[in-house]
């Protein structure tokens, strides 16, 4: 398969530094470009240059990373992105992830574990922190309902009344409803919370739980 070419797009000259050391003195790995910024990269590097993985920061100065992997990828249809950043926020990981790059990696890894994620990638894979991964995991989990979601209008009111310590017969004057439709409506409170009394109602509302 031959050596992996490797460009890097870095601000911080002593992580570039660090990069470009350890890569070089990788069997099977070469830095073929790197520089400090998109823009940079995208002028000086040879158009016909082989880069087969770009490992891209974020912050970086004058266009950011997520802005440059879609310009990165016109010019280099065929090479692998791998973010390696900072930044672990949802946003910027499915942004990136939307835009093109194939892993995002804390820059709080180690140069192994890098190592680890470019050769998975060269070899038709992706890699993500496990922090990242636990990220992109919650995004798709299902989402509870919100218990207060499933209250009506009429519920929450009882709910309501029962928090501000008024009666059965009280709540039924002040919403002008029957004493029965009041002990109705609190039976279905019950079952909709999965209660056994008031008192679990009044602290499910008061611990913001509804």
């Amino acid at each position: 398969m031959g050596d992996i070419r490797l460009g890097i797009i870095e601000d911080e000259p002593l992580v570039l530094g660090n990069l470009e050391f350890y890569f070089n003195k990788q069997p099977g790995i070469s830095v073929a470009y790197s520089d400090n910024s998109v823009e940079g990269f995208l002028s000086n590097v040879m158009r016909n240059a082989k880069i087969d993985l770009i490992l891209l920061d974020i912050g970086l100065p004058g266009m950011s990373g997520l802005e440059g992997i879609r310009p990165i990828k016109e010019i280099f249809p065929n090479a692998d992105i791998l973010i390696l950043t900072a930044y672990d926020d949802s946003d910027k990981i499915f942004k990136a992830l939307c835009a093109g790059a194939v892993s995002y990696l804390s820059k709080r890894a180690d140069l192994p574990t890098i190592k680890e994620a470019l050769l998975t990638v060269h070899h038709g894979g992706s890699y993500m922190s496990p922090s990242i991964a636990r990220k992109v995991i919650n995004h798709f989990a299902p989402r509870k309902m919100s218990q207060k979601a499933v209250l009506t209008p009429r519920q929450e009111q009882i709910v309501q009344g029962l928090v501000d310590g008024l009666s059965y017969k009280m709540i039924a004057d002040k919403y002008l409803i029957s004493l029965e439709t009041v002990r109705d409506h609190i039976k279905k409170i019950y079952k909709k919370l999965q209660v056994n009394s008031k008192a679990e109602v009044i602290r499910k509302k008061l611990d913001g739980e509804i």
